[in-house]
């Protein structure tokens, strides 16, 4: 992209302007403004001169982004709708991946433990590299770092779109309550119910006061891994705000 607007592309972003159409924008200014250079040129200007000559002609920043602002339909889902993408979408993206997970266990169950009465209990003996142990180790792992990864497409999602921290904070929150909360039950007889006696909870926490302890470092340790991204990104915009 070219270097005079860089500045145009943060403002276009900050004002909630999708970046497809930004990259889009930009880039066919930049195909005007070498055009408008090359008339320049021919004219007999210097580069430099023939440069400064067609950006003028291109027109003034705030002319170039309010050609873009004023227009609604060029406006992306966080900017019309910031409730909707970072206090729904999130969770419904976790209880998909969540799904995802309770499939995994449940096809896991009906292979390696057919006649158990749940997959929690049992677990086939066998070497530590066996294929059993690791088909169940890599749902575990998928299960605990559900939320990580939701959350950080949500952070990803908020430094593309230049947003301030109050609603990505308020999505990462929502993410790390429900995943510190999720529980996941699966057994013939307890659970009659449900996908192949399989069933999940979220958002309430045991009235011990350990289990509501556990429960709070638990979405503390969430929401800091989650947010990582975006505090990277933040702090690379304090540091280095051209970059």
């Amino acid at each position: 992209m070219a270097q005079p607007f860089n500045e145009l592309r943060e403002r276009l972003l900050r004002a909630g302007v999708a970046p497809r159409h930004v990259r889009r924008y930009l880039n066919e200014l930049a195909d005007h403004l070498a055009d408008l250079r090359a008339e320049e040129e021919r004219a007999g200007r210097s580069r430099a001169d023939a440069e400064s000559a067609a950006l003028i002609r291109l027109g003034g920043m705030d002319d170039l982004a309010k050609a873009m602002t004023e227009q609604r339909h060029f406006q992306s889902w966080c900017g019309r709708a910031p409730w909707a993408m970072f206090g729904l979408a999130p969770l419904l993206f976790l209880a998909g991946a969540y799904f995802v997970a309770c499939l995994y266990l449940w096809c896991g169950w009906k292979i390696f433990l057919p006649g158990a009465d749940t997959p929690f209990s049992g677990v086939p003996t066998g070497p530590i590299y066996g294929l059993a142990n690791i088909y169940f180790q890599a749902g575990k792992f998928y299960y605990y770092s559900a939320p990580i990864l939701v959350g950080w497409t949500l952070a990803l999602v908020a430094a593309r779109q230049r947003l301030k921290a109050v609603w990505p904070t308020i999505g990462l929150v929502l993410i790390a309550w429900m995943g510190a909360t999720a529980q996941i039950h699966a057994s013939r007889t307890t659970v009659p119910g449900g996908l192949g006696h399989i069933s999940m909870n979220f958002f309430t926490l045991a009235p011990s006061g350990q289990n509501v302890s556990d429960g709070l470092l638990h979405a503390l340790v969430i929401f800091t891994l989650a947010a990582l991204p975006y505090l990277i990104w933040r702090l690379q915009q304090a540091f280095y705000p051209s970059a």
